[in-house]
């Protein structure tokens, strides 16, 4: 089975004032934790860069395949669009995650993708979060939405496989400067 990972980092990152993806959490950026989370389960991990590419590309340590969102302002689901169109031939299914999620921890990763099913998302006491694991079979779907990515989501729910974990880092989306201090200093 081929699996990828596509990493959200396009965003402009105005709340934080500076680039999300380039933060220290763990030892490591927000995107290199990330990546590294992926790489040991995925045949590739895709990074759509936006607003900030360059620096966050230089900023890199681990390898990926970059893709530029163009039109960043356009929302996730643009970026989520632009990672799609990047996967590799003959991917069976894939990950995807804004960047702001750096404490997802390996063993959630490694649960959902245990799991076999069209839609595979994790939750923590009752709460869904990221990284969602997609069947490619979902691909076209996707790239035809123009709302939102959640309502692909939801027109799949009958097929969902939910994965209760003990892992709060699904929830803990890291979009101020607070929500960094929280992460961080707990």
């Amino acid at each position: 089975m081929s699996r990828a990972a596509i990493i959200l980092a396009a965003g402009a990152s105005s709340r934080m004032g500076r680039p999300k993806a380039l933060l220290a959490y763990d030892g490591e950026t927000f995107l290199d934790r990330l990546n590294g989370l992926f790489a040991r389960l995925c045949d590739s991990v895709i990074v759509v860069l936006g607003h900030h590419a360059e620096a966050i590309r230089a900023g890199a340590k681990r390898p990926a395949l970059f893709t530029v969102n163009p039109n960043p302002d356009l929302g996730m689901l643009s970026s989520l669009q632009c990672g799609l169109r990047a996967l590799p031939p003959h991917t069976d299914g894939f990950f995807f995650t804004p960047v702001d999620y750096p404490a997802i921890r390996e063993s959630t990763v490694v649960l959902v993708a245990g799991e076999y099913a069209s839609l595979v998302i994790p939750r923590f006491e009752g709460r869904r979060g990221h990284p969602v694991l997609c069947a490619a079979s979902l691909v076209e779907e996707f790239l035809a939405c123009t709302t939102k990515a959640s309502d692909v989501i939801h027109s799949h729910l009958a097929e969902v496989c939910y994965v209760d974990v003990s892992d709060p880092g699904i929830l803990t989306d890291v979009d101020a400067p607070a929500d960094y201090e929280r992460l961080v200093r707990p």
